[in-house]
């Protein structure tokens, strides 16, 4: 298996996902057409700008080999290439999924992550 790309989800939108067996995108994923996933090493970047002091948060982590060419990684911040994914994310590509609570310091706690 190839490391895992990670999704940063509100747990209300992941539970509707669950139920469902796919998650169709975001509101930012559906208006950009894909979903936008980052790597672990773009993950806590992704969170500060995107996510900052938000709570009831999931982070998911997902085989990107299960999701075969629909995977397309492009420039971004910086010019730095992050994952895309044209179409929707089963269930089954879903290696695990943990809440991403708010510490202290208004910071997201991450759990560990597979570079």
């Amino acid at each position: 298996m190839s490391s895992p790309i990670y999704k940063i989800v509100p747990a209300s939108l992941w539970q509707k996902a669950r139920e469902t067996g796919t998650f169709v995108g975001s509101l930012v994923d559906l208006t950009d057409g894909f979903i936008h996933f980052s790597t672990a090493t773009q993950t806590i970047e992704t969170a500060a700008r995107h996510f900052k002091g938000q709570k009831d948060l999931i982070l998911v982590a997902v085989d990107e080999e299960k999701l075969g060419d629909t995977v397309i990684y492009e420039p971004s911040r910086g010019g730095d290439l992050f994952p895309h994914l044209y179409g929707t994310l089963p269930m089954e590509a879903v290696i695990w999924e943990r809440p991403l609570p708010l510490g202290d310091d208004g910071l997201h706690v991450f759990p560990e992550m597979e570079a």
